[in-house]
């Protein structure tokens, strides 16, 4: 075993924590890259090419905003902005784990920056705000444990769905449970002014820009709901300041 693994491997019962910790959260993960399978296989993805995008990408919510884009046949160019405007979220989480993982070698930062995905924001950044103790082989057993189930089975399922999604019969109506799987999953963290008036606006651009060519109007909305957030979140801590 590397010297630089070996800190990490002595931390196995906080690596079974975590692991206990993130699986509530295979709820969502399992049906949700399922559907992303069998919906890249209807758009006439090989099995492979379907894996590829999950591995490569694995961020559901840019993967489906692509896959939707790809169907109305955008430029390359718009789907990688627009596949990025969505996920810029993870520059933020980036900078709000820098000061827990941040010391880690940079193979083990470039491990860490790929498999930082929602959840493991979520629960890696609250468990080591409640532990200041910890040193970094234990924040990174946490972490390990955490996108084990997460990110394993977000590939299991995206196979599941490319494999044997041709089951499911034509005439079924898949496409609508997208956006009611992105309100389940939005929903519930929409708890400040400044996430609920960055969704409102995000919903309000999108259905008035829905005349612009190839879904080009998600991406601007998403940037215009950035910035309608960004600008009220930082109001709303100016006035506390004062």
């Amino acid at each position: 075993m590397p010297p630089s693994l070996a800190p990490i491997f002595r931390q196995a019962p906080i690596f079974r924590q975590a692991l206990l910790r993130a699986m509530p959260f295979t709820v969502m993960i399992v049906p949700f890259g399922a559907l992303f399978g069998v919906l890249a296989t209807a758009q006439g993805m090989s099995v492979f090419e379907a894996m590829a995008f999950s591995v490569v990408v694995i961020a559901g919510a840019s993967q489906f905003a692509a896959l939707q884009m790809m169907q109305d046949g955008a430029p390359v160019l718009l789907i990688i902005l627009t596949a990025t405007a969505v996920n810029l979220r993870m520059a933020m989480y980036s900078v709000a784990m820098t000061p827990h993982l941040g010391m880690a070698p940079l193979w083990q930062r470039a491990v860490i920056a790929y498999f930082l995905v929602d959840q493991s924001f979520v629960l890696g950044a609250a468990e080591y705000e409640r532990r200041p103790e910890w040193q970094l082989a234990e924040k990174l057993a946490w972490y390990a444990g955490i996108v084990t189930p997460i990110c394993g089975l977000w590939y299991l399922a995206t196979w599941m769905g490319a494999t044997f999604g041709k089951a499911v019969p034509p005439h079924w109506p898949l496409d609508f449970i997208v956006p009611v799987s992105f309100l389940a999953m939005i929903a519930p963290i929409l708890l400040t002014r400044a996430q609920m008036l960055a969704a409102a606006v995000s919903v309000g651009g999108t259905l008035a820009l829905w005349w612009m060519p190839h879904s080009s109007g998600l991406l601007v909305a998403a940037l215009a709901a950035m910035l309608a957030g960004a600008i009220w979140e930082t109001r709303e801590e100016a006035r506390h300041a004062g």
